[in-house]
């Protein structure tokens, strides 16, 4: 635009000064009858009135890139040049002007190695070649790099460097123009910056006055002692969010405000690990989807999840920053409270070793009321070992959460290489090993069992019966899971350090309630079920070594089966009643 608006001017201004007006030719020679010629422009007049020209132009122009191309594109208005190459100094460095085209490597090395001065260039095919410096008053603003077909004449090489002078005058004008809307925007974006760091100011001062009354706000919960519901409760109070407390398996601990969830959702647990995973790689709390969360971890251990209900999106960095002190309060909380389970722990510790070796009941009973705990209650020993986990206070630890999340209630103790819990009631035949798997993050483990105990005497029995169990478990095909003793049948008595005790009790689960019936009847039913088992389950046989008839004994097969509970077409229960008895005939002597 501009060069071309230098041409037209150039174009308007020849025509002006060199060119007669219309129909005045005439008078023109009749004039010129009467007068002398005016002088003939020679070829130097012409070239200055074209360099007056462009030099306008170049001062009209503020872009700096457009006035180098305007003097490269009207070189020749200086004499027989052509414009090989243009710089533009920016930053500090040498870079090819606008006009763009293949700058020969040797030219381009030669003008940086004139680092400002004029000097020859060689170029290819051009006899006669120069770098000339566009310099203003303060620093150097390019360079032209000029050829000629022949060397130039004096004049010539005045007029170049006429042109010269005026491309770095307007040049150091426009470089002057851009300095000053350089500096203006500078000035304002100082001016906004001053007044963004005054409302800053302004808003830190407010910034910490919140963060001093929520501060105040959380260390007088944490004083009053109300525990996770006071802090969710003045969480909620602070952003009008819903605020709720996770244990580290997603189940609801606290919950204050609207929308409560009822039933809450059971937790899935690998959504749940991946979600404590993904909120611990960030810093600060963490959106998952309309939820708000941060992981309460005192010393790095994982306690719980302190979270917003925030479906609209409202949370801002107030709530973010009420979230976070919760989140440090509750942390001392649950850390505290932690202290307080490892003195219970110590306190469970010897009481259950006691309990485990044998103890006197009044002494059992008090301090079992102390750590708020029934032992007047039937008791199960539930022995549990981990492949990958020693028993020590840790594993201890982990084994507790766990009881306590699926609902046991129970004393522990760690042992050699496994942990002893005395619960009060029959524990689930798999919540406390899924429980277990999710906290170890393996299912490498098992859990023994023992039959109900019913006074504190059978305690030490108990802990045998769970060992048992637990050693017939993992001796298995399958030896990962949960197995109780009174569900082990025949291998109750197959095993080592089974004594008379253990042969009455096996009995007494399968034939004692023939044997009651026997001896309230003056019946014979343990001695016919012995009898067919003897012959092999053949009628005829059985009945004549009875000396009945046989519907009689098939009548008293019957009735066995219904007074037993038990299917003599079970293999299973067929095997463990012929067992029984064989130990009632042999060992204990049949019959009284």
């Amino acid at each position: 635009m501009a060069s071309s608006r230098a041409h037209n001017l150039y174009r308007r201004r020849s025509d002006r000064e060199g060119s007669p007006p219309r129909g005045s030719a005439g008078r023109q020679t009749t004039a010129a009858r009467r007068e002398p010629s005016p002088p003939v422009p020679t070829p130097a007049d012409h070239a200055l009135h074209e360099l007056m020209v462009l030099s306008n132009a170049l001062l009209d122009t503020r872009d700096e890139g457009e006035i180098l191309r305007l003097a490269m594109d009207h070189i020749a208005a200086a004499g027989p040049y052509s414009a090989e190459a243009g710089y533009l100094r920016v930053d500090g460095d040498l870079v090819p002007g606008p006009r763009g085209g293949q700058i020969h490597a040797a030219v381009d090395r030669r003008v940086r190695e004139l680092a400002g001065q004029d000097g020859p260039v060689t170029v290819p095919g051009w006899p006669w070649g120069r770098a000339l410096g566009l310099r203003g008053l303060e620093r150097l603003h390019g360079y032209l790099v000029v050829t000629s077909r022949s060397r130039p004449t004096e004049a010539e090489r005045s007029l170049l460097a006429t042109l010269v002078r005026h491309t770095a005058a307007a040049l150091s004008v426009a470089f002057t123009d851009r300095r000053q809307r350089e500096d203006a925007r500078e000035l304002h974006r100082l001016r906004e910056e001053r007044t963004a760091l005054q409302r800053q100011l302004i808003s830190v001062a407010a910034e910490l006055g919140y963060q001093r009354a929520v501060h105040a706000l959380m260390a007088d919960v944490a004083a009053s002692g109300g525990g996770e519901e006071a802090i969710t409760r003045a969480l909620h109070e602070l952003t009008g969010l819903p605020a709720l407390v996770e244990d580290r398996f997603g189940r609801l601990r606290s919950w204050t405000g609207p929308s409560r969830p009822d039933p809450y959702p059971e937790p899935d647990p690998v959504r749940q690990d991946e979600m404590l995973h993904a909120v611990a790689r960030e810093v600060g709390p963490v959106r998952i989807k309309d939820r708000l969360i941060t992981l309460v971890r005192p010393h790095g251990e994982m306690l719980g999840v302190l979270a917003l209900v925030d479906a609209r999106g409202e949370a801002d960095v107030h709530t973010v920053l009420a979230l976070e002190h919760a989140a440090t309060s509750l942390a001392r909380e649950l850390a505290h409270l932690r202290n307080l389970a490892e003195v219970e722990l110590r306190l469970h510790r010897e009481l259950v070793d006691d309990l485990l070796a044998g103890t006197d009941e009044a002494s059992a009973y008090a301090r079992s009321e102390a750590v708020g705990h029934d032992l007047h209650r039937s008791h199960y020993i539930v022995v549990v070992q981990w492949s990958n986990r020693t028993a020590g206070d840790s594993f201890a630890h982990t084994v507790g959460r766990a009881a306590s999340a699926v609902g046991m209630r129970s004393l522990l103790t760690p042992r050699s290489d496994h942990v002893v819990l005395v619960a009060d009631d029959r524990p689930h035949a798999r919540a406390l090993y899924e429980a277990l798997a999710r906290e170890t993050r393996t299912r490498s483990g098992t859990i023994g069992v023992s039959a109900p105990c019913d006074s504190l005497d059978d305690i030490p029995h108990g802990y045998q019966e769970a060992q048992r169990a637990l050693e017939v478990r993992r001796h298995s095909r399958e030896p990962y899971g949960t197995t109780f003793f009174d569900e082990l049948g025949l291998y109750r008595i197959l095993g080592p350090g089974n004594d008379y005790r253990e042969l009455e009790t096996f009995v007494h689960e399968w034939l004692g309630q023939l044997i009651d019936y026997d001896s309230r009847h003056h019946a014979a039913m343990v001695e016919t079920l012995s009898r067919y088992f003897d012959c092999g389950g053949n009628y005829d046989e059985t009945a004549e070594s009875l000396a009945i008839h046989r519907s009689t004994l098939r009548y008293r097969l019957q009735r066995i089966r219904d007074i037993s509970g038990n299917d003599l077409a079970n293999v299973e229960d067929r095997l463990n009643l012929q067992v029984a008895t064989r130990v009632w005939t042999i060992v204990l002597g049949g019959p009284g």
